[in-house]
């Protein structure tokens, strides 16, 4: 089985058992008008890890590897929506109300769907998540378990957010995860230096962490 050069050791890079996931590379958190920018983030801080995410995207799709997005978003009843989550951050726009792109988080509207550069080919699972987790209220275990997944490469936004909360819940679950360090931003930084230093220290407690020029280098020597 090829290897993988990571922190804090060297990753089983299980060709025939891996899928890499894009967590909510969104309007709303992606682009000006969306529900980050409401929240006072400086979108600027999560734009590196774009094309970083589609150079992944092509590699894994060239390969024949699946490909999974996850996007955050709402029932436009808010039937799925807790009030202590819409309330949250004091935004100066709540989830459901009406944005640049429409309704904030909503399923279905211009602002909750992917940017161009990281959006879903047609056949690639999307995974419409209610929550932080992307296992939560969702049929992602069960897909990966039919799919005989059991190793994730992880990216996108943001890193201390969602990603992280579905990095330790996949764990929880019994998958091998590596995330991709220049494949996932923060709108804070150092909150994205903390949380690769946490997933990994004490023997990879949570999983690997990697550059993504190793893991195209391995995927094109395959």
């Amino acid at each position: 089985m090829p290897t993988l050069d990571a922190t804090p050791f060297p990753y089983e890079f299980d060709i025939d058992h891996i899928a890499l996931i894009c967590i909510d590379m969104q309007r709303d958190f992606c682009l000006p008008g969306g529900f980050a920018e409401s929240l006072g983030n400086d979108l600027s801080n999560i734009q590196p890890c774009i094309q970083v995410i589609a150079d992944l995207q092509a590699a894994f799709r060239k390969a024949g590897l699946p490909v999974i997005h996850t996007k955050e978003c709402h029932k436009p009843d808010l039937s799925d929506l807790p009030t202590a989550k819409r309330n949250r951050g004091n935004p100066k726009i709540k989830i459901g109300d009406m944005g640049p792109m429409g309704r904030i988080l909503i399923d279905g509207e211009e602002g909750s769907d992917f940017i161009p550069q990281n959006a879903p080919l047609e056949g690639e699972l999307v995974i419409s998540k209610p929550g932080k987790d992307a296992f939560y209220d969702t049929i992602l275990h069960e897909y990966l378990m039919k799919r005989n997944i059991s190793n994730l490469v992880i990216t996108g936004v943001t890193t201390e957010v969602c990603v992280q909360t579905t990095m330790r819940c996949a764990n929880d679950r019994g998958y091998d995860c590596l995330l991709v360090e220049d494949g996932t931003d923060s709108f804070f930084p150092e909150f994205k230096e903390v949380t690769l230093r946490a997933l990994t220290a004490q023997g990879g407690i949570v999983g690997w962490t990697a550059p993504s020029k190793k893991v195209l280098d391995l995927i094109a020597a395959l």
